[in-house]
């Protein structure tokens, strides 16, 4: 495997970007069309709230069709279908239809970036220092994919802006089709090198498939990693709902928050850089749940602040950073975990949790700041995700022991 590591530079390094910034251009793309069709808040709402549906429910499903039919065969073919649909977009504006595309679409865009992650992951054998410098480049992704798609839309509206989605799923297709297949991406993990044929059965999930998925929650890495994960989606969660509204509130400017909001994206990508460091310096688990800790705490400690700007700079550029660091250790032990053939799997299991978190999350913080008010919120929820923390310290613990009898035997 040490051969294809050389050949990362010049394939997926080139993909991270782009795989990730596909999501968010058509991410940024949907409010503003929808806008432009005279429709509700609520309605806008919903469609953005549709691009996660059926990840949630076949992201397992596209990961065990990644480990049996191949990783980059599987994400083309979600890469392609989302480069068809663009098009379609401005030719429905009507909500129904919308929304039904608006699915379908942000699907194949879930699944395409996880193909590229599972395609990282094995070709890198998890070590986090691949991981990190691949999340180093999708962060440049997330960061130039919304201004891209704004200066699509202000030259002409609909059309030039999804040609454009287009344009960047070709790229897209370029940069994969230059990486290497792994070559562990086989049938069932029983016959290295041979990779299985498409049947029609394969298209449609299978109930053991799933099964199979979690039980993987039974090793204590791959529980610890998730539940880290499910806490560090939840901060997301805060940001993108009361965060927006606490600052809005207090008289911040839209622009000072985009400044904020591209603080912690900045910081993320550089972060990402030290996670192989990290995961040198002491147990990667404890790393991991102590910047989970911190970045809870300097989110939650927002009202502290008093509406200055300097700080809640520096509280976000420290998030960042944090999370930038943890993201890619997370993926480099789930990987390690569960063994090359099932490198899939784990991340369609990780999907279908990131992605059941972000549609329960903001509803969840959104209900209770209008109960308690958006400063006290931050309280609670701090206070509430602080607790939960417990828990995961005690399965980290049991991880870190098994991890060292392991390392320890003869």
């Amino acid at each position: 495997m040490a051969r294809f590591r050389s050949r990362l530079p010049a394939s997926l390094y080139v993909a991270g970007p782009f795989a990730m910034g596909y999501t968010e251009f058509y991410n940024f793309l949907i409010p503003l069309y929808g806008l432009s069709l005279g429709m509700s808040a609520g309605q806008i709402g919903m469609l953005v709230g549709a691009r996660s549906l059926l990840a949630v429910f076949l992201s397992i499903h596209v990961g065990v069709l990644m480990d049996r039919l191949g990783t980059r065969r599987v994400a083309l073919f979600f890469v392609w279908t989302a480069m068809a649909l663009a098009p379609v977009f401005p030719l429905l504006p009507w909500f129904w239809p919308l929304l039904l595309l608006q699915m379908v679409n942000g699907g194949a865009l879930q699944f395409a970036w996880s193909g590229s992650q599972t395609l990282i992951a094995q070709l890198a054998e998890g070590e986090a220092e691949y991981l990190g410098r691949f999340s180093f480049f999708a962060r440049i992704g997330t960061t130039a994919a919304p201004m891209i798609a704004g200066v699509a839309w202000d030259s002409g509206g609909a059309w030039p802006a999804y040609a454009l989605g287009c344009a960047w799923g070709a790229a897209l297709t370029l940069a994969l089709l230059r990486a290497p297949e792994a070559p562990i991406a086989v049938g069932d993990g029983r016959n290295p090198g041979r990779r299985a044929r498409l049947r029609v059965v394969d298209v449609l999930p299978r109930l053991p498939d799933y099964v199979r998925c979690f039980a993987l929650i039974a090793i204590p890495a791959v529980v610890t990693t998730m539940a880290i994960h499910f806490l560090r989606t939840a901060t997301n969660g805060v940001q993108s709902s009361i965060y927006v509204v606490y600052l809005k509130g207090i008289g911040l400017t839209g622009t000072s928050i985009g400044v904020l909001f591209a603080a912690i994206e900045i910081t993320s990508g550089l972060g990402s850089l030290f996670a192989g460091r990290a995961m040198r310096l002491g147990d990667p688990q404890r790393t991991m749940l102590s910047g989970t800790v911190a970045s809870i705490l300097l989110i939650c400690v927002t009202p502290i602040f008093g509406g200055i700007f300097a700080l809640l700079l520096a509280a976000q550029a420290a998030r960042g950073w944090l999370q930038g660091v943890v993201q890619p250790m997370m993926f480099s032990v789930q990987a390690k975990a569960v063994g090359p053939h099932r490198q899939g799997t784990v991340v369609g299991l990780r999907q279908t949790m990131n992605r059941l978190a972000a549609i329960v999350i903001p509803p969840l913080v959104g209900g209770i700041a209008d109960h308690w008010g958006a400063g006290q919120s931050f309280v609670i929820l701090g206070a509430v995700l602080i607790v939960l923390c417990g828990p995961v310290t005690l399965i980290t613990r049991r991880a870190a022991r098994m991890a060292t009898n392991w390392r320890s035997r003869p």
